[in-house]
């Protein structure tokens, strides 16, 4: 379904790719591994690797082009014709704009009227075209669902529903990387985590990870899947056994707060997650807080999992315990 060995085949294309940090940080009497995804290829967060790899093999089928003749100028002039669109919370949509601007296609983002301005105009440096579709992420979608069928564009969504699966996929498959990053770290160094949290929006980046911890990981840990007290759609779903859609207020954890889950996210958690947190904002807060004392500046959404980490060892995580968790965006 996923393969890392795709994305690697074409990071040679990506001029700002490299490792991001792994490293042991203390947190009080524990001991914690943190993969920090704050400056991912310059574009601070964990979804350039998806964004930008979906946006490379669909310009591929597109265009009809090989990895090879990615990013030529006869590759670019091809390009011109294909342009893509999406909604975005901010993250998501950096990563496709990056993408296109990088190859040489057109890029439309839609965006909530609770995105920041400062996401959209960073976006706009990256030669996108914003536009305001709604007052909430799920209108923002709607939005660009109606774009792509209007202008004959490529919807280029990480999440998933019946009938939509292909694009977040290769989302979700550049995601596996990150994973692969890790899994090389710790055969290197044979010391593997036991508890890994892994914070959720829709859930591309939680689901991506744990499909590759549990299909390649020498050691399996208990996999946490985090996500806001404002909209845990993943335990919701996992708890009535179906995808479904839950209803609450705006939360600050922006690029966590959908109401909806990923189908394909979905799939893969409620076979791979051992538990779900859920984590208030005031919580995401300090969650933030406690990143900046390890050096890392994230945000409530970025260090969501710190925060349920925070909560374990509150109520007696073992300092024998060795967690990870993902610093997955920059405070930008």
């Amino acid at each position: 379904m996923l393969d890392p060995a795709k994305p690697a085949a074409l990071l040679d294309q990506y001029p700002n790719y490299k490792v991001t940090p792994l490293d042991t940080h203390r947190l009080g009497d524990h001991n914690i591994m943190v993969k920090d995804e704050t400056n991912r290829m310059g574009l601070g967060a964990f979804k350039a690797m998806g964004g930008m790899y979906a946006v490379a093999t669909l310009l591929m089928r597109e265009a009809k082009l090989t990895a090879a003749e990615l990013g030529s100028d006869a590759a670019k002039e091809l390009a011109k014709n294909v342009t893509f669109v999406c909604a975005s919370a901010g993250n998501h949509g950096m990563a496709v704009a990056a993408g296109a601007k990088l190859f040489g296609a057109g890029c439309r983002i839609h965006l909530s009227d609770t995105v920041p301005a400062g996401f959209a105009a960073r976006l706009e440096q990256q030669g996108a075209v914003v536009v305001r579709s709604g007052a909430t992420y799920e209108e923002s979608i709607e939005g660009a669902i109606t774009d792509a069928e209007q202008t004959n564009a490529v919807h280029l969504a990480d999440g998933s529903w019946p009938g939509y699966t292909e694009p977040p996929r290769l989302v979700m498959e550049g995601y596996t990387y990150i994973a692969e990053e890790m899994r090389q770290t710790f055969e290197s160094t044979q010391t593997w985590p036991t508890h890994v949290y892994l914070q959720a929006g829709v859930g591309g980046l939680a689901g991506a990870i744990a499909y590759m911890i549990r299909k390649n990981w020498a050691e399996q840990p208990e996999i946490i899947v985090v996500e806001p007290t404002a909209a845990p759609c993943l335990s919701e779903s996992a708890t009535h056994g179906k995808m479904v859609t839950v209803d609450g207020p705006v939360s600050n954890m922006g690029r966590l707060d959908c109401k909806t889950p990923s189908m394909l996210a979905f799939d893969i958690l409620a076979r791979a997650a051992d538990r779900y947190c859920a984590i208030s904002d005031q919580d995401a807060l300090e969650g933030a807080e406690a990143a900046a004392t390890l050096g890392i500046q994230s945000t409530p959404s970025g260090a969501a999992g710190l925060t349920a980490l925070m909560h374990d060892i509150a109520n007696g995580l073992p300092t024998t315990a060795r967690p990870l968790v993902i610093l997955s965006e920059g405070p930008v």
